[in-house]
């Protein structure tokens, strides 16, 4: 079987493939593929946005796709930046996203936050498997870490005691809302591909 991810992105190809690497699966980015999508993220939540791009890879390929959509949510934002994570402060650099995050919350004690990954998996039969993983957190009170990207230099893990950033690869995927995401998305495919045959 081949599936398409709705994606160029490298780190997310490579995770991808890694794994479903002891399954029978091709895992390509769109651009292998021929495609050239951008879709509009239209949806209210991540998992409307992963099934929006996996339902169009899926249209436009004809194949199996796979989207997915993440971002951090903090509880004393009400939930932002959210589906917004990507645009956070419009245009910003990473460094800008986490430099106004910590400054909106400079006056906030309640720092409780989380990553959340949605991933959808769209067949041209119609059928849809999807995934949701998260990980804990709270925000730091300032930029720690020189791995990862995004908001990993701010989440703080309170059981580990150093930012996101501040993980190894291996660390990080351990924990991860992507690495949790794939995890179940994984068993999911595993028994819809022995059923199918």
């Amino acid at each position: 079987m081949r599936i398409i991810l709705a994606s160029n992105n490298k780190g997310k190809l490579r995770e991808l493939k890694e794994m479903l690497s002891e399954l029978d699966i091709e895992v390509m980015s769109q651009a292998e593929a021929g495609l050239d999508l951008d879709v509009e993220e239209t949806g209210s939540t991540f998992a409307e946005n992963a099934l929006l791009k996996a339902r169009a890879a899926c249209e436009a390929s004809g194949g199996a796709a796979v989207g997915d959509d993440s971002g951090l949510m903090v509880d004393a934002l009400g939930g932002e930046p959210g589906i917004y994570s990507a645009r956070y402060g419009g245009g910003l650099s990473d460094e800008g996203k986490c430099k106004l995050l910590l400054n909106n919350l400079k006056s906030v004690k309640q720092r409780d936050a989380k990553f959340v990954s949605s991933i959808a998996c769209v067949f041209p039969t119609g059928e849809v498997i999807t995934a949701e993983g998260e990980c804990r957190g709270e925000i730091s009170l300032e930029m720690r870490g020189e791995n990862g990207f995004g908001y990993d230099p701010i989440f703080y893990i309170r059981e580990l005691g150093r930012t996101m950033a501040e993980l190894s690869a291996e660390e990080k995927n351990a924990i991860s809302h992507r690495g949790r995401a794939l995890a179940v998305f994984k068993e999911k495919l595993k028994r819809f591909t022995e059923e199918i045959g």
